[in-house]
């Protein structure tokens, strides 16, 4: 557990602190939040349907961006090595980098998204399952992130290869979480679509540290 705990603190305070913390992010999802009523029109009675959903893709492309130096920092300056030596298998240190990931990033985000969906249109009625799905989509985004960044690790564009891995596998979320909000919006049980989320984020915390260890293990070689 002293493992463990020494890993998470220094992952949480290496997030927090890296390029901005999560002040990148929320700044990029509220410049989003701004944008997308403009190139809509602005007409509310445009925005309010699709409110929702430009929330959740607003959501899923502000995650990415501290996805990058997530693994290449440590490969960078050598951690990475040490890590591999220590007590912990590298699956574990996946799955901490991805939770203090979500700590750093997706927990703020979460935060956000309920105030750009009420931005956006959507009403004020659906603020508490927004947030309780942001929050649940925000982990799901954290551990497919991780494998992301470690399938891109030690390559020349490691920011795009990310996005390019992973914005596929961040539709099922998106999809599900928007559509929770819709579903409730008409006045429809909301159960089925939390449960695929939620089916979504176990499938990745499950396999995002087993495939992200293979991946960095293959960068060491």
């Amino acid at each position: 557990m002293g493992a463990v705990s020494a890993l998470f603190r220094r992952e949480v305070s290496l997030a927090w602190g890296g390029g901005g913390g999560p002040l990148l992010a929320c700044g990029f999802m509220v410049c989003l939040t701004a944008m997308l009523p403009l190139a809509a029109g602005g007409d509310p009675q445009v925005l309010a349907p699709t409110a929702s959903g430009m929330a959740w893709m607003a959501l899923a492309v502000a995650s990415l961006l501290s996805l990058e130096r997530m693994f290449e920092r440590d490969f960078e300056d050598g951690s990475l090595d040490i890590l591999a030596m220590g007590p912990l298998p590298l699956e574990a240190v996946v799955a901490i980098k991805a939770v203090a990931q979500w700590l750093a990033t997706g927990l703020p985000l979460a935060v956000m998204a309920p105030l750009s969906a009420l931005v956006l249109g959507q009403p004020a009625e659906l603020i508490v399952l927004t947030g309780i799905s942001a929050l649940l989509g925000g982990v799901g985004f954290a551990f497919t992130g991780a494998l992301g960044a470690a399938l891109a690790l030690g390559s020349r564009r490691g920011g795009l290869l990310i996005a390019v891995i992973v914005l596929p596998l961040f539709i099922p979320p998106v999809v599900f979480g928007a559509g929770a909000l819709t579903r409730a919006a008409m006045g429809v049980p909301v159960g089925s679509a939390l449960a695929l989320l939620g089916a979504y984020v176990l499938f990745a915390m499950v396999i995002a540290p087993l495939a992200g260890a293979a991946a960095v293990r293959n960068a060491q070689s």
